[in-house]
């Protein structure tokens, strides 16, 4: 098994404009990452040489609700095309939308069995995408403590379980070590 190190564009430099952190960053020798690709021009992109490896891959949308879920199947095969345009092989996704300051746009305090299972029939939906467009979507865990309180199937295992029921090499887990030690993670106090 080999690693890619990459680093999020979105997070570091904050001071330059995106397209110099991403020319820092693989100036570094590191992969780069990138959120709301809607603002952002493929072209540019990939003329800073620069090799991506994750990107938001929806726009709108959530994984539990009828509305939410045709909203992230659509915004996610719009994503598509822009990930292809910047080479990049995975396609992030969350339990539900983010909004200002990475806050659920519909948090939830307790996930029913109704929901997981409509999670799954939502992410059965996107791996299905996924395979006829030859890309992978990527489920993201995330810290419920810190950053993103009320965002459902947030902890590592709800994400991996919900991929493991899905069980397609067209979404797989975005394990995301920062969220684990934050939400999950053994205290150093």
């Amino acid at each position: 098994m080999t690693f890619t190190l990459a680093v999020c564009a979105e997070m570091v430099y904050t001071d330059l404009p995106l397209i110099e952190r991403i020319e820092r960053i693989h100036a570094g020798g590191f992969a780069v990452e990138i959120w709301d690709w809607t603002t952002k021009d493929a072209a540019e992109l990939r003329a800073t040489g620069a090799a991506f490896t994750s990107m938001t891959g929806y726009v709108t949308g959530d994984l539990i609700t009828g509305d939410g879920a045709d909203d992230l199947l659509c915004t996610a095969e719009q994503s598509i095309p822009f990930a292809q345009a910047i080479r990049c092989p995975s396609l992030n996704l969350h339990g539900t939308g983010l909004g200002e300051g990475g806050l659920p746009l519909r948090p939830i305090e307790v996930v029913t069995a109704d929901m997981w299972l409509a999670a799954e029939r939502t992410l059965s939906c996107i791996a299905e995408l996924g395979e006829r467009h030859g890309v992978t979507f990527v489920l993201e865990n995330l810290n419920t403590e810190v950053d993103h309180p009320g965002t459902p199937f947030a902890r590592a295992a709800d994400t991996l379980a919900l991929v493991a029921a899905v069980d397609s090499p067209h979404l797989k887990m975005n394990l995301d070590l920062y969220h684990a030690q934050i939400g999950e993670g053994i205290s150093s106090s």
